[in-house]
C-alpha cells in the first residue's frame, strides 16, 4: 500500500494580514498499485505510484503530493470495525506500564475487530484473544489476515470456562463483566504478570477493583483515565483545540504475586 499526502500550501492575504491555508493537508491510501490513482484533485499515474518512498508526484492537474510506503500503523488505523476499538493512548499506556516487549506473550479477552490484540501483536511475541461474538471473530480474523499478523490467534470461546494459554505475562479485559473472568486469568498468567480491565463504565471497574482486592493471588496497583487534548498551533495562535478525545474507559491494573 502506498500513501498520497496532498502538500498542503499557504499564502499571505493582504486583506486578512496573515496567512491563511490555500491547501489543506489530505491523505489518500492507495491499495492497488497496478492502475491509475483518481482524487479530486486529479489523477496521479500508476508509472508515479511505482516510485520510491518520499518522492513528489503530480496529479494530472499539476497538484503536488508526496508519496509514502505505508507502514504497519498506517495499515492498522484502516481496520475494519464491527464495534468501538480501544484507543491508541490506552493502548500505548497498557504496553508501556505493564514492560511489553518482542518476548511477552499476551491474553487479549474481548477481541471485538481485532485492534487491541493487533496492535499488541507488532510489539509481542504471541497474543491470543477470545471472543463470543462470531461476527466479532470473523472479522478479527480478517483484520488479522490483512496485517499478515502470524502471531495473532483469534478464537470463539468464552474465557469465563478457563483460558487455554498458561504462563501469560498480561491479561487485558475488555468485557462488561470483567469480575468473573479473574479466576481464569489468574489460572494463565505467570507470577508478576499484568491484569489489565478495560471499562468504560465505572460501575464496572469499581466491581472489579472490589473482586481484585478481595482476590489474595493479586495486588490491585491502580486505576486510571487518560485525555487527549490536541492543539492548534498557528504563527501566533497557539491554544487547546475545542474537540478532543475525552473519557474513553478507566484502565485498572493489577499483578499476580501468588
Amino acid at each position: 500500500m502506498k500513501i498520497l499526502i496532498l502538500k498542503p500550501k499557504r499564502e499571505f492575504v493582504k486583506e486578512l494580514n496573515r496567512d491563511i491555508d490555500i491547501i489543506k493537508m489530505k491523505k489518500f491510501y492507495v491499495d492497488d498499485l497496478t492502475k491509475d490513482y483518481s482524487t479530486q484533485y486529479g489523477l496521479i499515474s500508476k508509472k508515479d505510484l511505482k516510485k520510491k518512498s518520499g518522492s513528489l508526484v503530480k496529479s494530472n492537474t499539476g497538484k503536488e503530493f508526496i508519496l509514502l510506503d505505508a507502514d504497519f500503523i498506517d495499515e492498522y488505523k484502516r481496520i475494519k470495525r464491527t464495534s468501538q476499538i480501544m484507543t491508541l493512548k490506552d493502548i500505548g499506556y497498557i504496553a508501556a506500564y505493564t514492560g511489553l516487549n518482542k518476548n511477552s506473550k499476551v491474553v487479549d479477552a474481548g477481541t471485538g475487530p481485532g485492534a487491541n490484540a493487533i496492535y499488541l501483536g507488532h510489539i509481542c511475541k504471541e497474543v491470543s484473544s477470545y471472543d463470543i461474538n462470531p461476527e466479532n471473530v470473523k472479522v478479527a480474523k480478517e483484520n488479522v489476515k490483512s496485517l499478515g499478523m502470524k502471531n495473532v490467534k483469534v478464537t470463539e470461546k468464552s474465557i469465563f470456562s478457563g483460558i487455554p494459554d498458561k504462563n501469560v505475562d498480561l491479561v487485558v479485559l475488555d468485557l462488561p463483566t470483567p469480575h468473573n473472568a479473574i479466576k481464569s486469568a489468574e489460572k494463565a498468567l505467570r507470577v508478576g504478570g499484568y491484569l489489565v480491565c478495560y471499562n468504560p463504565q465505572v460501575t464496572q471497574t469499581a466491581d472489579f477493583v472490589n473482586a481484585i482486592k478481595k482476590n489474595k493471588s493479586f495486588i490491585f496497583e491502580k486505576t486510571v483515565e487518560l485525555m487527549e487534548r490536541s492543539w492548534k498551533v498557528e504563527g501566533l495562535v497557539a491554544r487547546p483545540k475545542s474537540a478532543g478525545i475525552g473519557h474513553t474507559a478507566f484502565l485498572s491494573f493489577a499483578r499476580k504475586v501468588l
